[in-house]
C-alpha cells in the first residue's frame, strides 16, 4: 500500500516542483530575511510538507544558497548572448549590444522584483565559497556590459568603467527595494534611460583607492552612554548583522554591563528602531531646511543630493544598515518609519519633476529610489572613503539620474 501511495504522490507532484520551491524560498528570504525563515514557512508557501522539501534540498542554508545564486545565475544566463562573437552579436554595433544587455538585465529585475532584494542585502549570509561564486557572477555581468562601453567611451579607464557598470546594475536592481508602481513596459523604458544617462556621464578622474582607515570604536564621552550604545550597536549591526548581534555583544564592545543598556532600551529591537528613526529624522530635517532656503527647484535637488551624500559618507554604517535591516524593524514601528520614508521620496520626486522637463511624479519616484540606492552601492565600491573626490563622484552620478544637463 505504501508503495502505491508513493506512486500516486509522484503522479500528483508537478514537474516544476523544484522551481516552485526555489521561487517560494527566494520570496520568503527576501521578505523575512534569512534568519527569520523556516523550512515550514517555505513549505507552506509551496503547499507541501516541510519533509517533502528535503527530497530536493538538504536544509535551509541549501535553499538559501540556491535562491541567492539562482538570482545571480539568471543575470548571467540572460546576458550569455553577449559573448557570442559569431552569431547575431557579431554584426551588432556597440550601441545595439549595450541596449540588448541592459534590456536583458531589466527583464530579469522586473520578473524577480518580489525576491530581488534577497540578492542585494541578504547575500552577506552566504558562506565564503558561495560568496565567491556570487561575486564572480556579478563580475561576469559587469565585464559583458563593459565590452560595448569600452567601444562607446574609449576615454574611460578601468576604474571609471567599473564605476559606470556598477552604477547601472545598482539602478536596475533598485526596483527590488521599493514597491512604487508603473506599468512594466514603462519601468523598462525608464530604467533603460537611466542606464543610458549613467553610461554617458562625465566622470571625474577617480584616484586609486586608499586602504580604508579604521575609525576608533565609540567610547563613552561627553555625549554619554545613550549615544555610545547607539553608535556601537550600529557598527555591530553593520559588521555582523542584526540577528548575529546580541545585547551582551553591544555592552562588551562599550565596556558597560548589559544591565546599563536596559536603562535606555527595552531590547535590541528598540535600539534598531531608534537608529532608523534617527536616520529618517536627519534626512527629513536636512530636506526641510534646504527646501525652505533654496532659490529654485534645481538648486534644491542639488543641495538635497549633497546633504544626503555627505551624511552617507560621514556615517556609512548607517546608510547600509538602513537598507539591509529594514525587515528586522519591529512591526509596531515599521509603519511609521515607512510613512516617513515615503514622504521623503515623495518630496524629492516632486522637486525633481519641478526641476526638469519630461518626467512624471511616478517616474521620478523610481529615479529617486535608484539615486538613493546608488549612494550605498557606489559608496561600498569606493570603500566609503570620506574624501572630496568620492563624494563628488557619487554626487555627480546622482545629478545625472535626477537633474541631468540638457543635451
Amino acid at each position: 500500500m505504501a508503495a502505491t501511495a508513493d506512486v500516486r504522490d509522484a503522479r500528483r507532484r508537478p514537474k516544476d516542483r523544484k522551481q516552485q520551491i526555489a521561487r517560494a524560498s527566494a520570496e520568503a528570504f527576501s521578505e523575512l530575511g534569512y534568519h527569520a525563515v523556516s523550512m515550514e514557512d517555505i513549505a507552506s508557501r509551496v503547499g507541501v510538507t516541510a519533509a517533502s522539501l528535503y527530497r530536493h534540498y538538504s536544509g535551509k542554508y541549501d535553499l538559501f544558497r540556491a535562491a541567492v545564486l539562482g538570482l545571480g545565475e539568471q543575470l548571467v544566463s540572460a546576458t550569455t548572448f553577449a559573448d557570442d562573437d559569431t552569431g547575431s552579436e557579431a554584426g551588432a554595433t556597440p550601441e545595439e549590444q549595450w541596449e540588448r544587455i541592459v534590456a536583458a538585465l531589466i527583464d530579469v529585475a522586473v520578473k524577480a522584483r518580489p525576491s530581488g532584494a534577497l540578492y542585494r542585502w541578504e547575500a552577506r549570509y552566504l558562506q565564503p565559497e558561495d560568496q565567491a561564486t556570487s561575486n564572480e557572477q556579478i563580475q561576469v555581468v559587469n565585464r559583458r556590459l563593459q565590452r560595448p562601453l569600452s567601444a562607446l567611451r574609449p576615454e574611460l579607464d578601468s576604474r571609471q568603467r567599473w564605476t559606470v557598470t556598477a552604477a547601472v546594475l545598482s539602478a536596475v536592481g533598485s526596483i527590488c527595494d521599493h514597491r512604487a508602481k508603473l506599468p512594466a513596459n514603462e519601468i523598462r523604458r525608464l530604467l533603460a534611460e537611466l542606464a543610458r544617462q549613467l553610461r554617458d556621464a562625465d566622470l571625474p578622474p577617480i584616484p586609486p583607492r586608499d586602504k580604508p582607515q579604521r575609525r576608533p570604536d565609540p567610547a563613552i564621552g561627553p555625549a554619554g552612554e545613550y549615544e555610545a550604545i547607539l553608535a556601537t550597536a550600529l557598527r555591530l549591526f553593520n559588521k555582523h548583522g542584526y540577528r548575529e548581534t546580541g545585547m551582551d555583544d553591544i555592552a562588551s564592545a562599550i565596556g558597560l554591563p548589559t544591565s546599563t543598556i536596559y536603562r535606555f532600551f527595552s531590547g535590541k529591537a528598540a535600539i534598531l528602531s531608534a537608529i532608523y528613526r534617527r536616520a529618517a529624522d536627519r534626512v527629513s530635517s536636512d530636506m526641510s531646511t534646504i527646501l525652505a532656503m533654496a532659490p529654485d527647484e534645481r538648486t534644491a535637488v542639488g543641495q538635497l543630493i549633497d546633504a544626503y551624500v555627505w551624511r552617507s559618507f560621514a556615517e556609512p554604517e548607517l546608510a547600509y544598515v538602513y537598507y539591509a535591516e529594514q525587515i528586522n524593524v519591529p512591526a509596531e514601528d515599521r509603519a511609521a518609519l515607512h510613512n516617513i520614508q515615503r514622504a521623503i521620496v515623495e518630496s524629492w520626486a516632486r522637486q525633481v519633476v519641478a526641476a526638469r522637463d519630461g518626467l512624471t511624479v511616478q517616474q521620478a519616484r523610481f529615479a529617486v529610489h535608484a539615486a538613493l540606492g546608488l549612494v550605498v552601492d557606489i559608496g561600498r565600491l569606493e570603500r566609503h572613503a570620506n574624501t572630496e573626490s568620492s563624494r563628488q563622484l557619487v554626487g555627480g552620478l546622482l545629478r545625472v539620474l535626477l537633474i541631468p544637463e540638457s543635451r
